[in-house]
């Protein structure tokens, strides 16, 4: 059973792993580069195989993941500029959370290794996480790996409930933000859960005219900020929006994901497991025979393959705390993905799954 993933906020004390990676004083800025590493098979086959008894991994997952089929990790247009990116990355909520307030987070160094190695550059983080953002800043760069990554993290100072961000203090944590990351551009500054748009949204575009943000976006996993969204998709030049999607959490398609379209806004996709509702529900059942046909060796290789089906999807970037889920999670963003036919089955077979209490 795989770990709970998810979008939100999470708050803790400072540890110290926090004191170790962020010691609160000025950094040197390496050069950006936009480089990215990618794997074919031989290699990956021998990667796999090395690393099987070191990450934990069950000869039956090493098995599957063996199974990959031959070729590199998909990438997708980011629509505002043409840049292309990696299709599966690595979110930094719920059990990446955790361990990152664990005195000891050494199991992230091999979460971020493992991505590295197998191109998955996509890292999507907030100051709400606990300590996500500073251990995951001191991680990368401690491995050398910061300025391979497509940093892509969040403001938000606002109160709950429609409060207004106090603009000096939005300013002072995208500020921390640089300090953590030690870049000298941060690749995407997204509003967190529609934190007053109207107050941060320009702050975070002052960023990028400076040259030290590259994209602004705008996100929530929230249903009732859902009319909210698209209000500032169509009225705010964006170029990201982060949204929840799962094979058992379509909502977004209505409306969201055919304005994305329509406005030319890349979509990272949020909690594709559906927070571990979709293992849960298909706990104790084999994959159908279909996933075969789009190269899906594995539970979380099917789901993420299904978010992947839909054309706004431009990354997915699931949480994770353990490196032998994270090499599963890029064989998602491997191989065919499903045809229009295999889409349709999957959502009859996930709607066909025992309901959980309470959903």
């Amino acid at each position: 059973m795989r770990n709970p993933v998810g979008e939100g906020p999470v708050h803790s004390q400072r540890t110290n792993t926090e004191a170790r990676y962020y010691p609160e004083r000025p950094f040197a800025l390496p050069p950006r580069t936009l480089d990215s590493i990618m794997l074919n098979r031989r290699d990956f086959l021998g990667l796999s195989a090395s690393l099987g008894a070191t990450l934990g991994l069950s000869p039956r997952l090493l098995a599957a993941l063996n199974s990959l089929p031959q070729g590199q990790l998909l990438q997708r247009a980011i629509p505002s500029t043409g840049e292309m990116i990696p299709v599966i990355g690595l979110g930094s909520s719920a059990t990446f959370a955790t361990v990152a307030r664990a005195e000891d987070a050494s199991a992230l160094k091999a979460v971020f290794q493992a991505m590295a190695d197998r191109g998955a550059r996509v890292f999507d983080t907030a100051p709400s996480y606990g300590a996500s953002e500073v251990v995951a800043g001191g991680i990368v760069n401690e491995l050398g790996i910061a300025n391979k990554l497509f940093w892509a993290t969040k403001v938000n100072v606002a109160g709950r409930g429609g409060a207004q961000a106090d603009p000096a203090a939005a300013r002072a944590q995208i500020e921390k933000s640089f300090a953590i990351f030690k870049q000298p551009k941060i690749d995407l500054m997204q509003v967190h859960n529609m934190g007053d748009p109207a107050t941060q949204l320009p702050i975070v575009r002052e960023f990028k005219k400076a040259g030290r943000v590259r994209y602004v976006g705008i996100t929530t996993t929230f249903p009732n900020q859902y009319a909210q969204l698209i209000d500032v998709m169509r009225n705010e030049p964006l170029d990201f929006i982060g949204v929840d999607y799962a094979a058992d959490n379509r909502d977004v398609e209505d409306v969201i994901l055919p304005l994305a379209i329509e406005k030319k806004i890349a979509v990272l996709a949020y909690a594709p497991f559906g927070r571990t509702s979709l293992f849960r529900r298909a706990a104790g059942k084999e994959l159908p025979a279909f996933a075969k046909e789009f190269d899906a060796t594995t539970w979380a290789q099917f789901f993420l393959k299904f978010t992947l089906t839909h054309p706004a999807i431009t990354a997915v970037t699931p949480a994770t705390s353990q490196a032998k889920n994270m090499i599963d999670n890029i064989g998602g963003g491997i191989g065919r993905l499903p045809t229009a036919a295999h889409r349709k089955q999957i959502i009859e077979f996930v709607d066909a799954l025992p309901q959980l209490p309470g959903r």
